[in-house]
């Protein structure tokens, strides 16, 4: 597993593209993994045949760990190794389950189960941490002895034992899961082979093992104790918090407790910015690029920002110093189906507003495809959030850790204003600026924010600086 940027310890393997025995050329992808930032496809360095994939899908790994052996083209891979890793798994599995006994004169006397025999071998692996020397076991053969019988749990939490089917352990079997669901279990002090199983084959699922994990819950009406396969007795569902998820929080988390955050709200007329994205819409030059009010708030901010340089900065906690940036990396807060994201255009002070548009479309299809790379929400120095397009009017947003302000826009609603000496129907929307208070004070906080309101009320001064 390779380090994809910014010394990140750990990935999640994703999906393979590749399995044992196929032939693999130098660059071609051959596994997605999901980092705390992205999700990020590795290639493979060299040509040669996949001999083994030493992580399953769903695994976490940490950098610097193998995760694939490939030897030269024209190495035979032994058939049994070139089945996918479930599938070998469940053989493994059947192997072990006994057949049933005939009648024998005399039953032979036990054999003592040998040491299993260990053979130094050396494994070529993806990354550049060179050979691994790898000692393989062969596993001993398993004497009959009696599993334990499933036990059935009702929603009323009484507990008996199941009679053999095909959905349950057999007597003298082993449980039929995947590797991932394994390691779950033992995370977990859960017995495989107490387990209903419910997936395909009489597998054991991720669901299984939560739901035998999970304490007994209290007498329930008779009327709800049949429970299908699968299903949850307490109505819950539980989503590990990995990758992408995994660092919000954190981050969050650390930004909240360790950033003293002050938030500003202004409520502002933007009747004639509505007016202007209407108007580029129509312009040659934004034909192709996707043009709304948020790139019109992010030329706003752009332009406070330079008149008050101070915000675009720093905390440097060992050296109790404020670093002030000298280029705008504008973040732009994406939700994605693996969670929140805040990839940046880079320089964006130092762009056009056409350069900008064309920089916050691409930013943000990427994003939904989920190809946002590591480096591309690296170096952040402000951030917006745009929390109108979920029809909400504002919020308090957390600062993006390292940073010294974000601003949260809220929706655009048709309301009763006062315009000219009279109460009109006006375009008007909610910003709010979370900053941190060691780096940035009241003033500070409050003229940034008043200039932003300002440009976006009367946006002809979007296009002076000064």
């Amino acid at each position: 597993m390779p380090d994809v940027g910014e010394g990140l310890e750990e990935a999640d393997i994703v999906v393979w593209h590749v399995k044992v025995g196929d032939e693999v050329s130098d660059g071609q992808v051959m596994v997605e993994v999901e980092t705390a930032k992205a999700l990020v496809e590795l290639p493979c360095p060299f040509d040669g045949v996949v001999t083994e994939l030493l992580a399953a899908e769903g695994d976490t790994v940490a950098v610097g760990a193998p995760i694939i052996a490939v030897a030269p083209s024209g190495t035979q891979v032994p058939a049994a190794a070139a089945e996918p890793a479930d599938t070998r798994e469940e053989a493994l599995a059947a192997d072990l389950v006994p057949e049933p006994e005939t009648p024998e004169p005399a039953a032979p006397e036990p054999v003592p189960a040998a040491e299993p025999e260990k053979k130094d071998t050396r494994t070529a692996v993806l990354v550049g941490y060179g050979v691994r020397t790898t000692s393989g076991r062969r596993r001993a053969r398993k004497t009959d002895t009696a599993a334990p019988a499933p036990v059935v749990r009702a929603a009323n939490g009484s507990a008996h034992p199941g009679p053999p089917t095909s959905g349950s352990p057999a007597a003298g079997s082993i449980a039929l899961a995947k590797p991932p669901v394994r390691k779950l279990a033992r995370d977990l002090g859960v017995d495989l082979a107490s387990v209903l199983p419910s997936g395909p084959g009489g597998t054991v699922t991720r669901e299984d093992v939560h739901a035998a994990a999970r304490p007994a819950p209290a007498a329930a009406p008779a009327a709800f104790a049949a429970t299908g396969p699968g299903e949850s007795v307490t109505g819950e569902r539980r989503i590990p918090v990995k990758g992408v998820r995994k660092a919000t929080a954190q981050a969050m988390v650390a930004s909240a407790f360790s950033a003293p955050h002050v938030t500003e709200w202004v409520t502002v007329d933007v009747t004639r910015t509505v007016k202007l994205v209407r108007k580029l819409r129509e312009l040659p030059d934004f034909a192709d690029i996707k043009v709304s009010p948020l790139l019109l708030v992010a030329r706003a901010l752009l332009v406070a920002i330079a008149r008050h340089p101070e915000i675009n900065a720093s905390w440097d906690e060992p050296n109790q110093e404020i670093v002030v940036r000298d280029r705008i990396n504008l973040g732009i807060a994406a939700a994605t189906p693996r969670g929140l994201i805040v990839p940046n255009i880079k320089d964006a002070g130092g762009k056009s507003l056409t350069a900008l548009a064309g920089a916050l479309t691409e930013l943000v299809a990427t994003a939904r495809d989920g190809r946002t790379s590591p480096a591309d929400m690296a170096g952040g120095t402000v951030t917006i959030t745009n929390v109108g397009v979920f029809g909400v009017d504002g919020g308090t947003p957390i600062l993006n850790p390292g940073e010294a302000a974000i601003l949260a826009v809220g929706a655009i609603r048709e309301q009763p204003w006062v315009h000219k000496g009279r109460v009109k129907p006006r375009q008007v929307t909610t910003l709010s600026l979370s900053f941190d208070h060691r780096m940035v004070d009241g003033e500070l906080g409050s003229r940034v924010l008043a200039d932003v309101a300002q440009m976006l009320e009367r946006p002809k001064l979007l296009f002076v600086r000064g």
